[in-house]
């Protein structure tokens, strides 16, 4: 599989500051790729540099196969961070004025508004002023408008940002539908949930270096299996197992049953934990295997200082 993009070594330095330290990876043809990291890791500079407002001090950006050009560029929609629109305009005037701009003959222009303002849910307010629509409905009449040329390489920058649960879900759809039709997708964030259900691979950015980069089970591999449990009372359960060599971790109290995660090492673990869990008459209420999510990966991967605001 080709590479829509490729990012080979990335600096970028704001005075004393490396914002963005050497960083390389690759976006695969007609799949999703996620950008995370907290605020201030350097995300939205690595984004503005793959669209070409910023220029590397070092590296270089390579598009479809060749550096990064204004040719390649009219194959990009970008919706950037901090968010924009003509709030005199209505949202089908607005986006046939983005698309015509990129070359879409004026009909065409206005169908594809139209469709897109429906996909949307947007088709009764397309003759509004856009000033008079919702913050994430005038969000939406934006990202709408970075896609309308159908662009091939489609990169948001926090595209989730001030979104209600709803509408995210709207712009998890659109991004789906997006990758289903053979466009690549890149996209920033900072909510792990996002990436966790769309992504084909991630990136995780911390303190402006790369510090992972594969698929999303890959990452979660890194994560140790462990189990749930909760016990009834006051019973010790970490008391219980540790002559049996498990590691346990308290996770606190509620509703009588004080809870446990209790980590899985070798393949016949569950059953082991489970029979010392009989021998010492422990009084389960709960027993499950703990899922994994990435936060816990990228715990182990930077640690939870280095998380900071990552949600």
């Amino acid at each position: 599989m080709t590479d829509a993009l490729a990012l080979h070594g990335l600096v970028k330095i704001y005075g004393d500051k490396r914002a963005v330290d050497g960083i390389s990876f690759a976006a695969p043809t007609g799949k999703i790729t996620g950008v995370l990291g907290p605020n201030g890791a350097g995300k939205s500079t690595t984004i503005r540099t793959i669209v070409g407002i910023l220029t590397p001090d070092e590296g270089r950006v390579d598009m479809f196969g060749a550096p990064l050009s204004r040719e390649s560029l009219r194959r990009v929609g970008y919706l950037p961070e901090e968010r924009g629109v003509y709030r005199s305009m209505t949202p089908r005037a607005f986006i046939t004025y983005l698309a015509r701009l990129k070359g879409v003959k004026a009909a065409d222009a206005r169908a594809r508004a139209d469709q897109l303002l429906a996909a949307q849910g947007l088709s009764a307010y397309a003759r509004k002023r856009i000033k008079t629509l919702s913050k994430g409905m005038a969000q939406k009449v934006q990202l709408a408008a970075a896609i309308a040329h159908e662009p091939d390489l489609v990169v948001l920058d926090e595209p989730f940002s001030g979104l209600d649960p709803v509408n995210q879900r709207g712009v998890e759809s659109l991004v789906r539908d997006l990758a289903a039709s053979g466009r690549t997708v890149i996209f920033s964030t900072h909510v792990m949930e996002h990436a966790e259900r769309l992504c084909d691979r991630i990136v995780l950015i911390a303190n402006g270096k790369k510090a992972f980069e594969g698929t999303v089970a890959e990452a979660l591999a890194v994560v140790p299996a462990s189990a749930t449990i909760e016990t009834e009372g006051a019973f010790d359960l970490a008391a219980a197992l540790a002559p049996h060599g498990f590691r346990t971790e308290s996770g606190g109290e509620a509703h009588g049953h004080r809870k446990w995660r209790v980590a899985l090492d070798g393949p016949d673990a569950s059953r082991r934990l489970l029979a010392a869990c009989a021998s010492a008459n422990a009084p389960l209420a709960l027993y499950e295997p703990a899922r994994a999510t990435l936060h816990d990966a990228f715990v182990r991967i930077v640690g939870e200082g280095v998380i900071g605001d990552m949600e």
